[in-house]
């Protein structure tokens, strides 16, 4: 089962109950965007020293684990690179959602939340089509709450 809400500080203080949150990162965004954005400001900016430290970068195939350290509900905080926004492709996003899936199911996560960037070159409906094909119908252990833009709910459940 997923649903989808709409990145604010409410959504992200809303995670309740859930194991871990995967935020797609680009490596040429910032500040951070949509769910990644508020997550990192629940964070009190942990996941952007991460980034200004270069620890983690947004690179394609890059992974990185932070702890919430109890400013958000869920445990784990994962952030997966995704490389430059403007030419993250569907093929690319698929990529960056396999490795989420594989370090989730790693953990034993069950309940899990995923922060989707705005990707201009991808309409919602490409995003909603790979989200759902690539990660949403593989994961079987419990809930998908995506933080994303409310259209990709419809093209997620298609």
């Amino acid at each position: 089962m997923s649903m989808v809400k709409e990145p604010s500080l409410h959504s992200v203080d809303t995670l309740d109950d859930l194991d871990a949150v995967v935020c797609l990162v680009p490596d040429d965004q910032r500040p951070l965007q949509g769910g990644a954005g508020f997550l990192d400001w629940r964070l009190c900016g942990a996941l952007s020293r991460a980034l200004d430290q270069g620890f983690f970068s947004g690179a394609p195939g890059e992974r990185l684990l932070l702890p919430s350290e109890g400013r958000v509900a869920p445990p784990k905080i994962f952030a997966v690179g995704l490389g430059a926004m403007k030419t993250v492709t569907a093929l690319g996003l698929e990529h960056a959602l396999g490795a989420s899936l594989a370090m989730l199911e790693k953990v034993k996560a069950e309940h899990v939340a995923l922060a989707i960037p705005p990707l201009p070159q991808l309409d919602a409906s490409a995003v909603g089509g790979v989200l759902g094909r690539a990660f949403v119908s593989k994961w079987k252990q419990g809930r998908v709450v995506v933080l994303g833009e409310p259209a990709l709910e419809a093209a997620i459940t298609r």
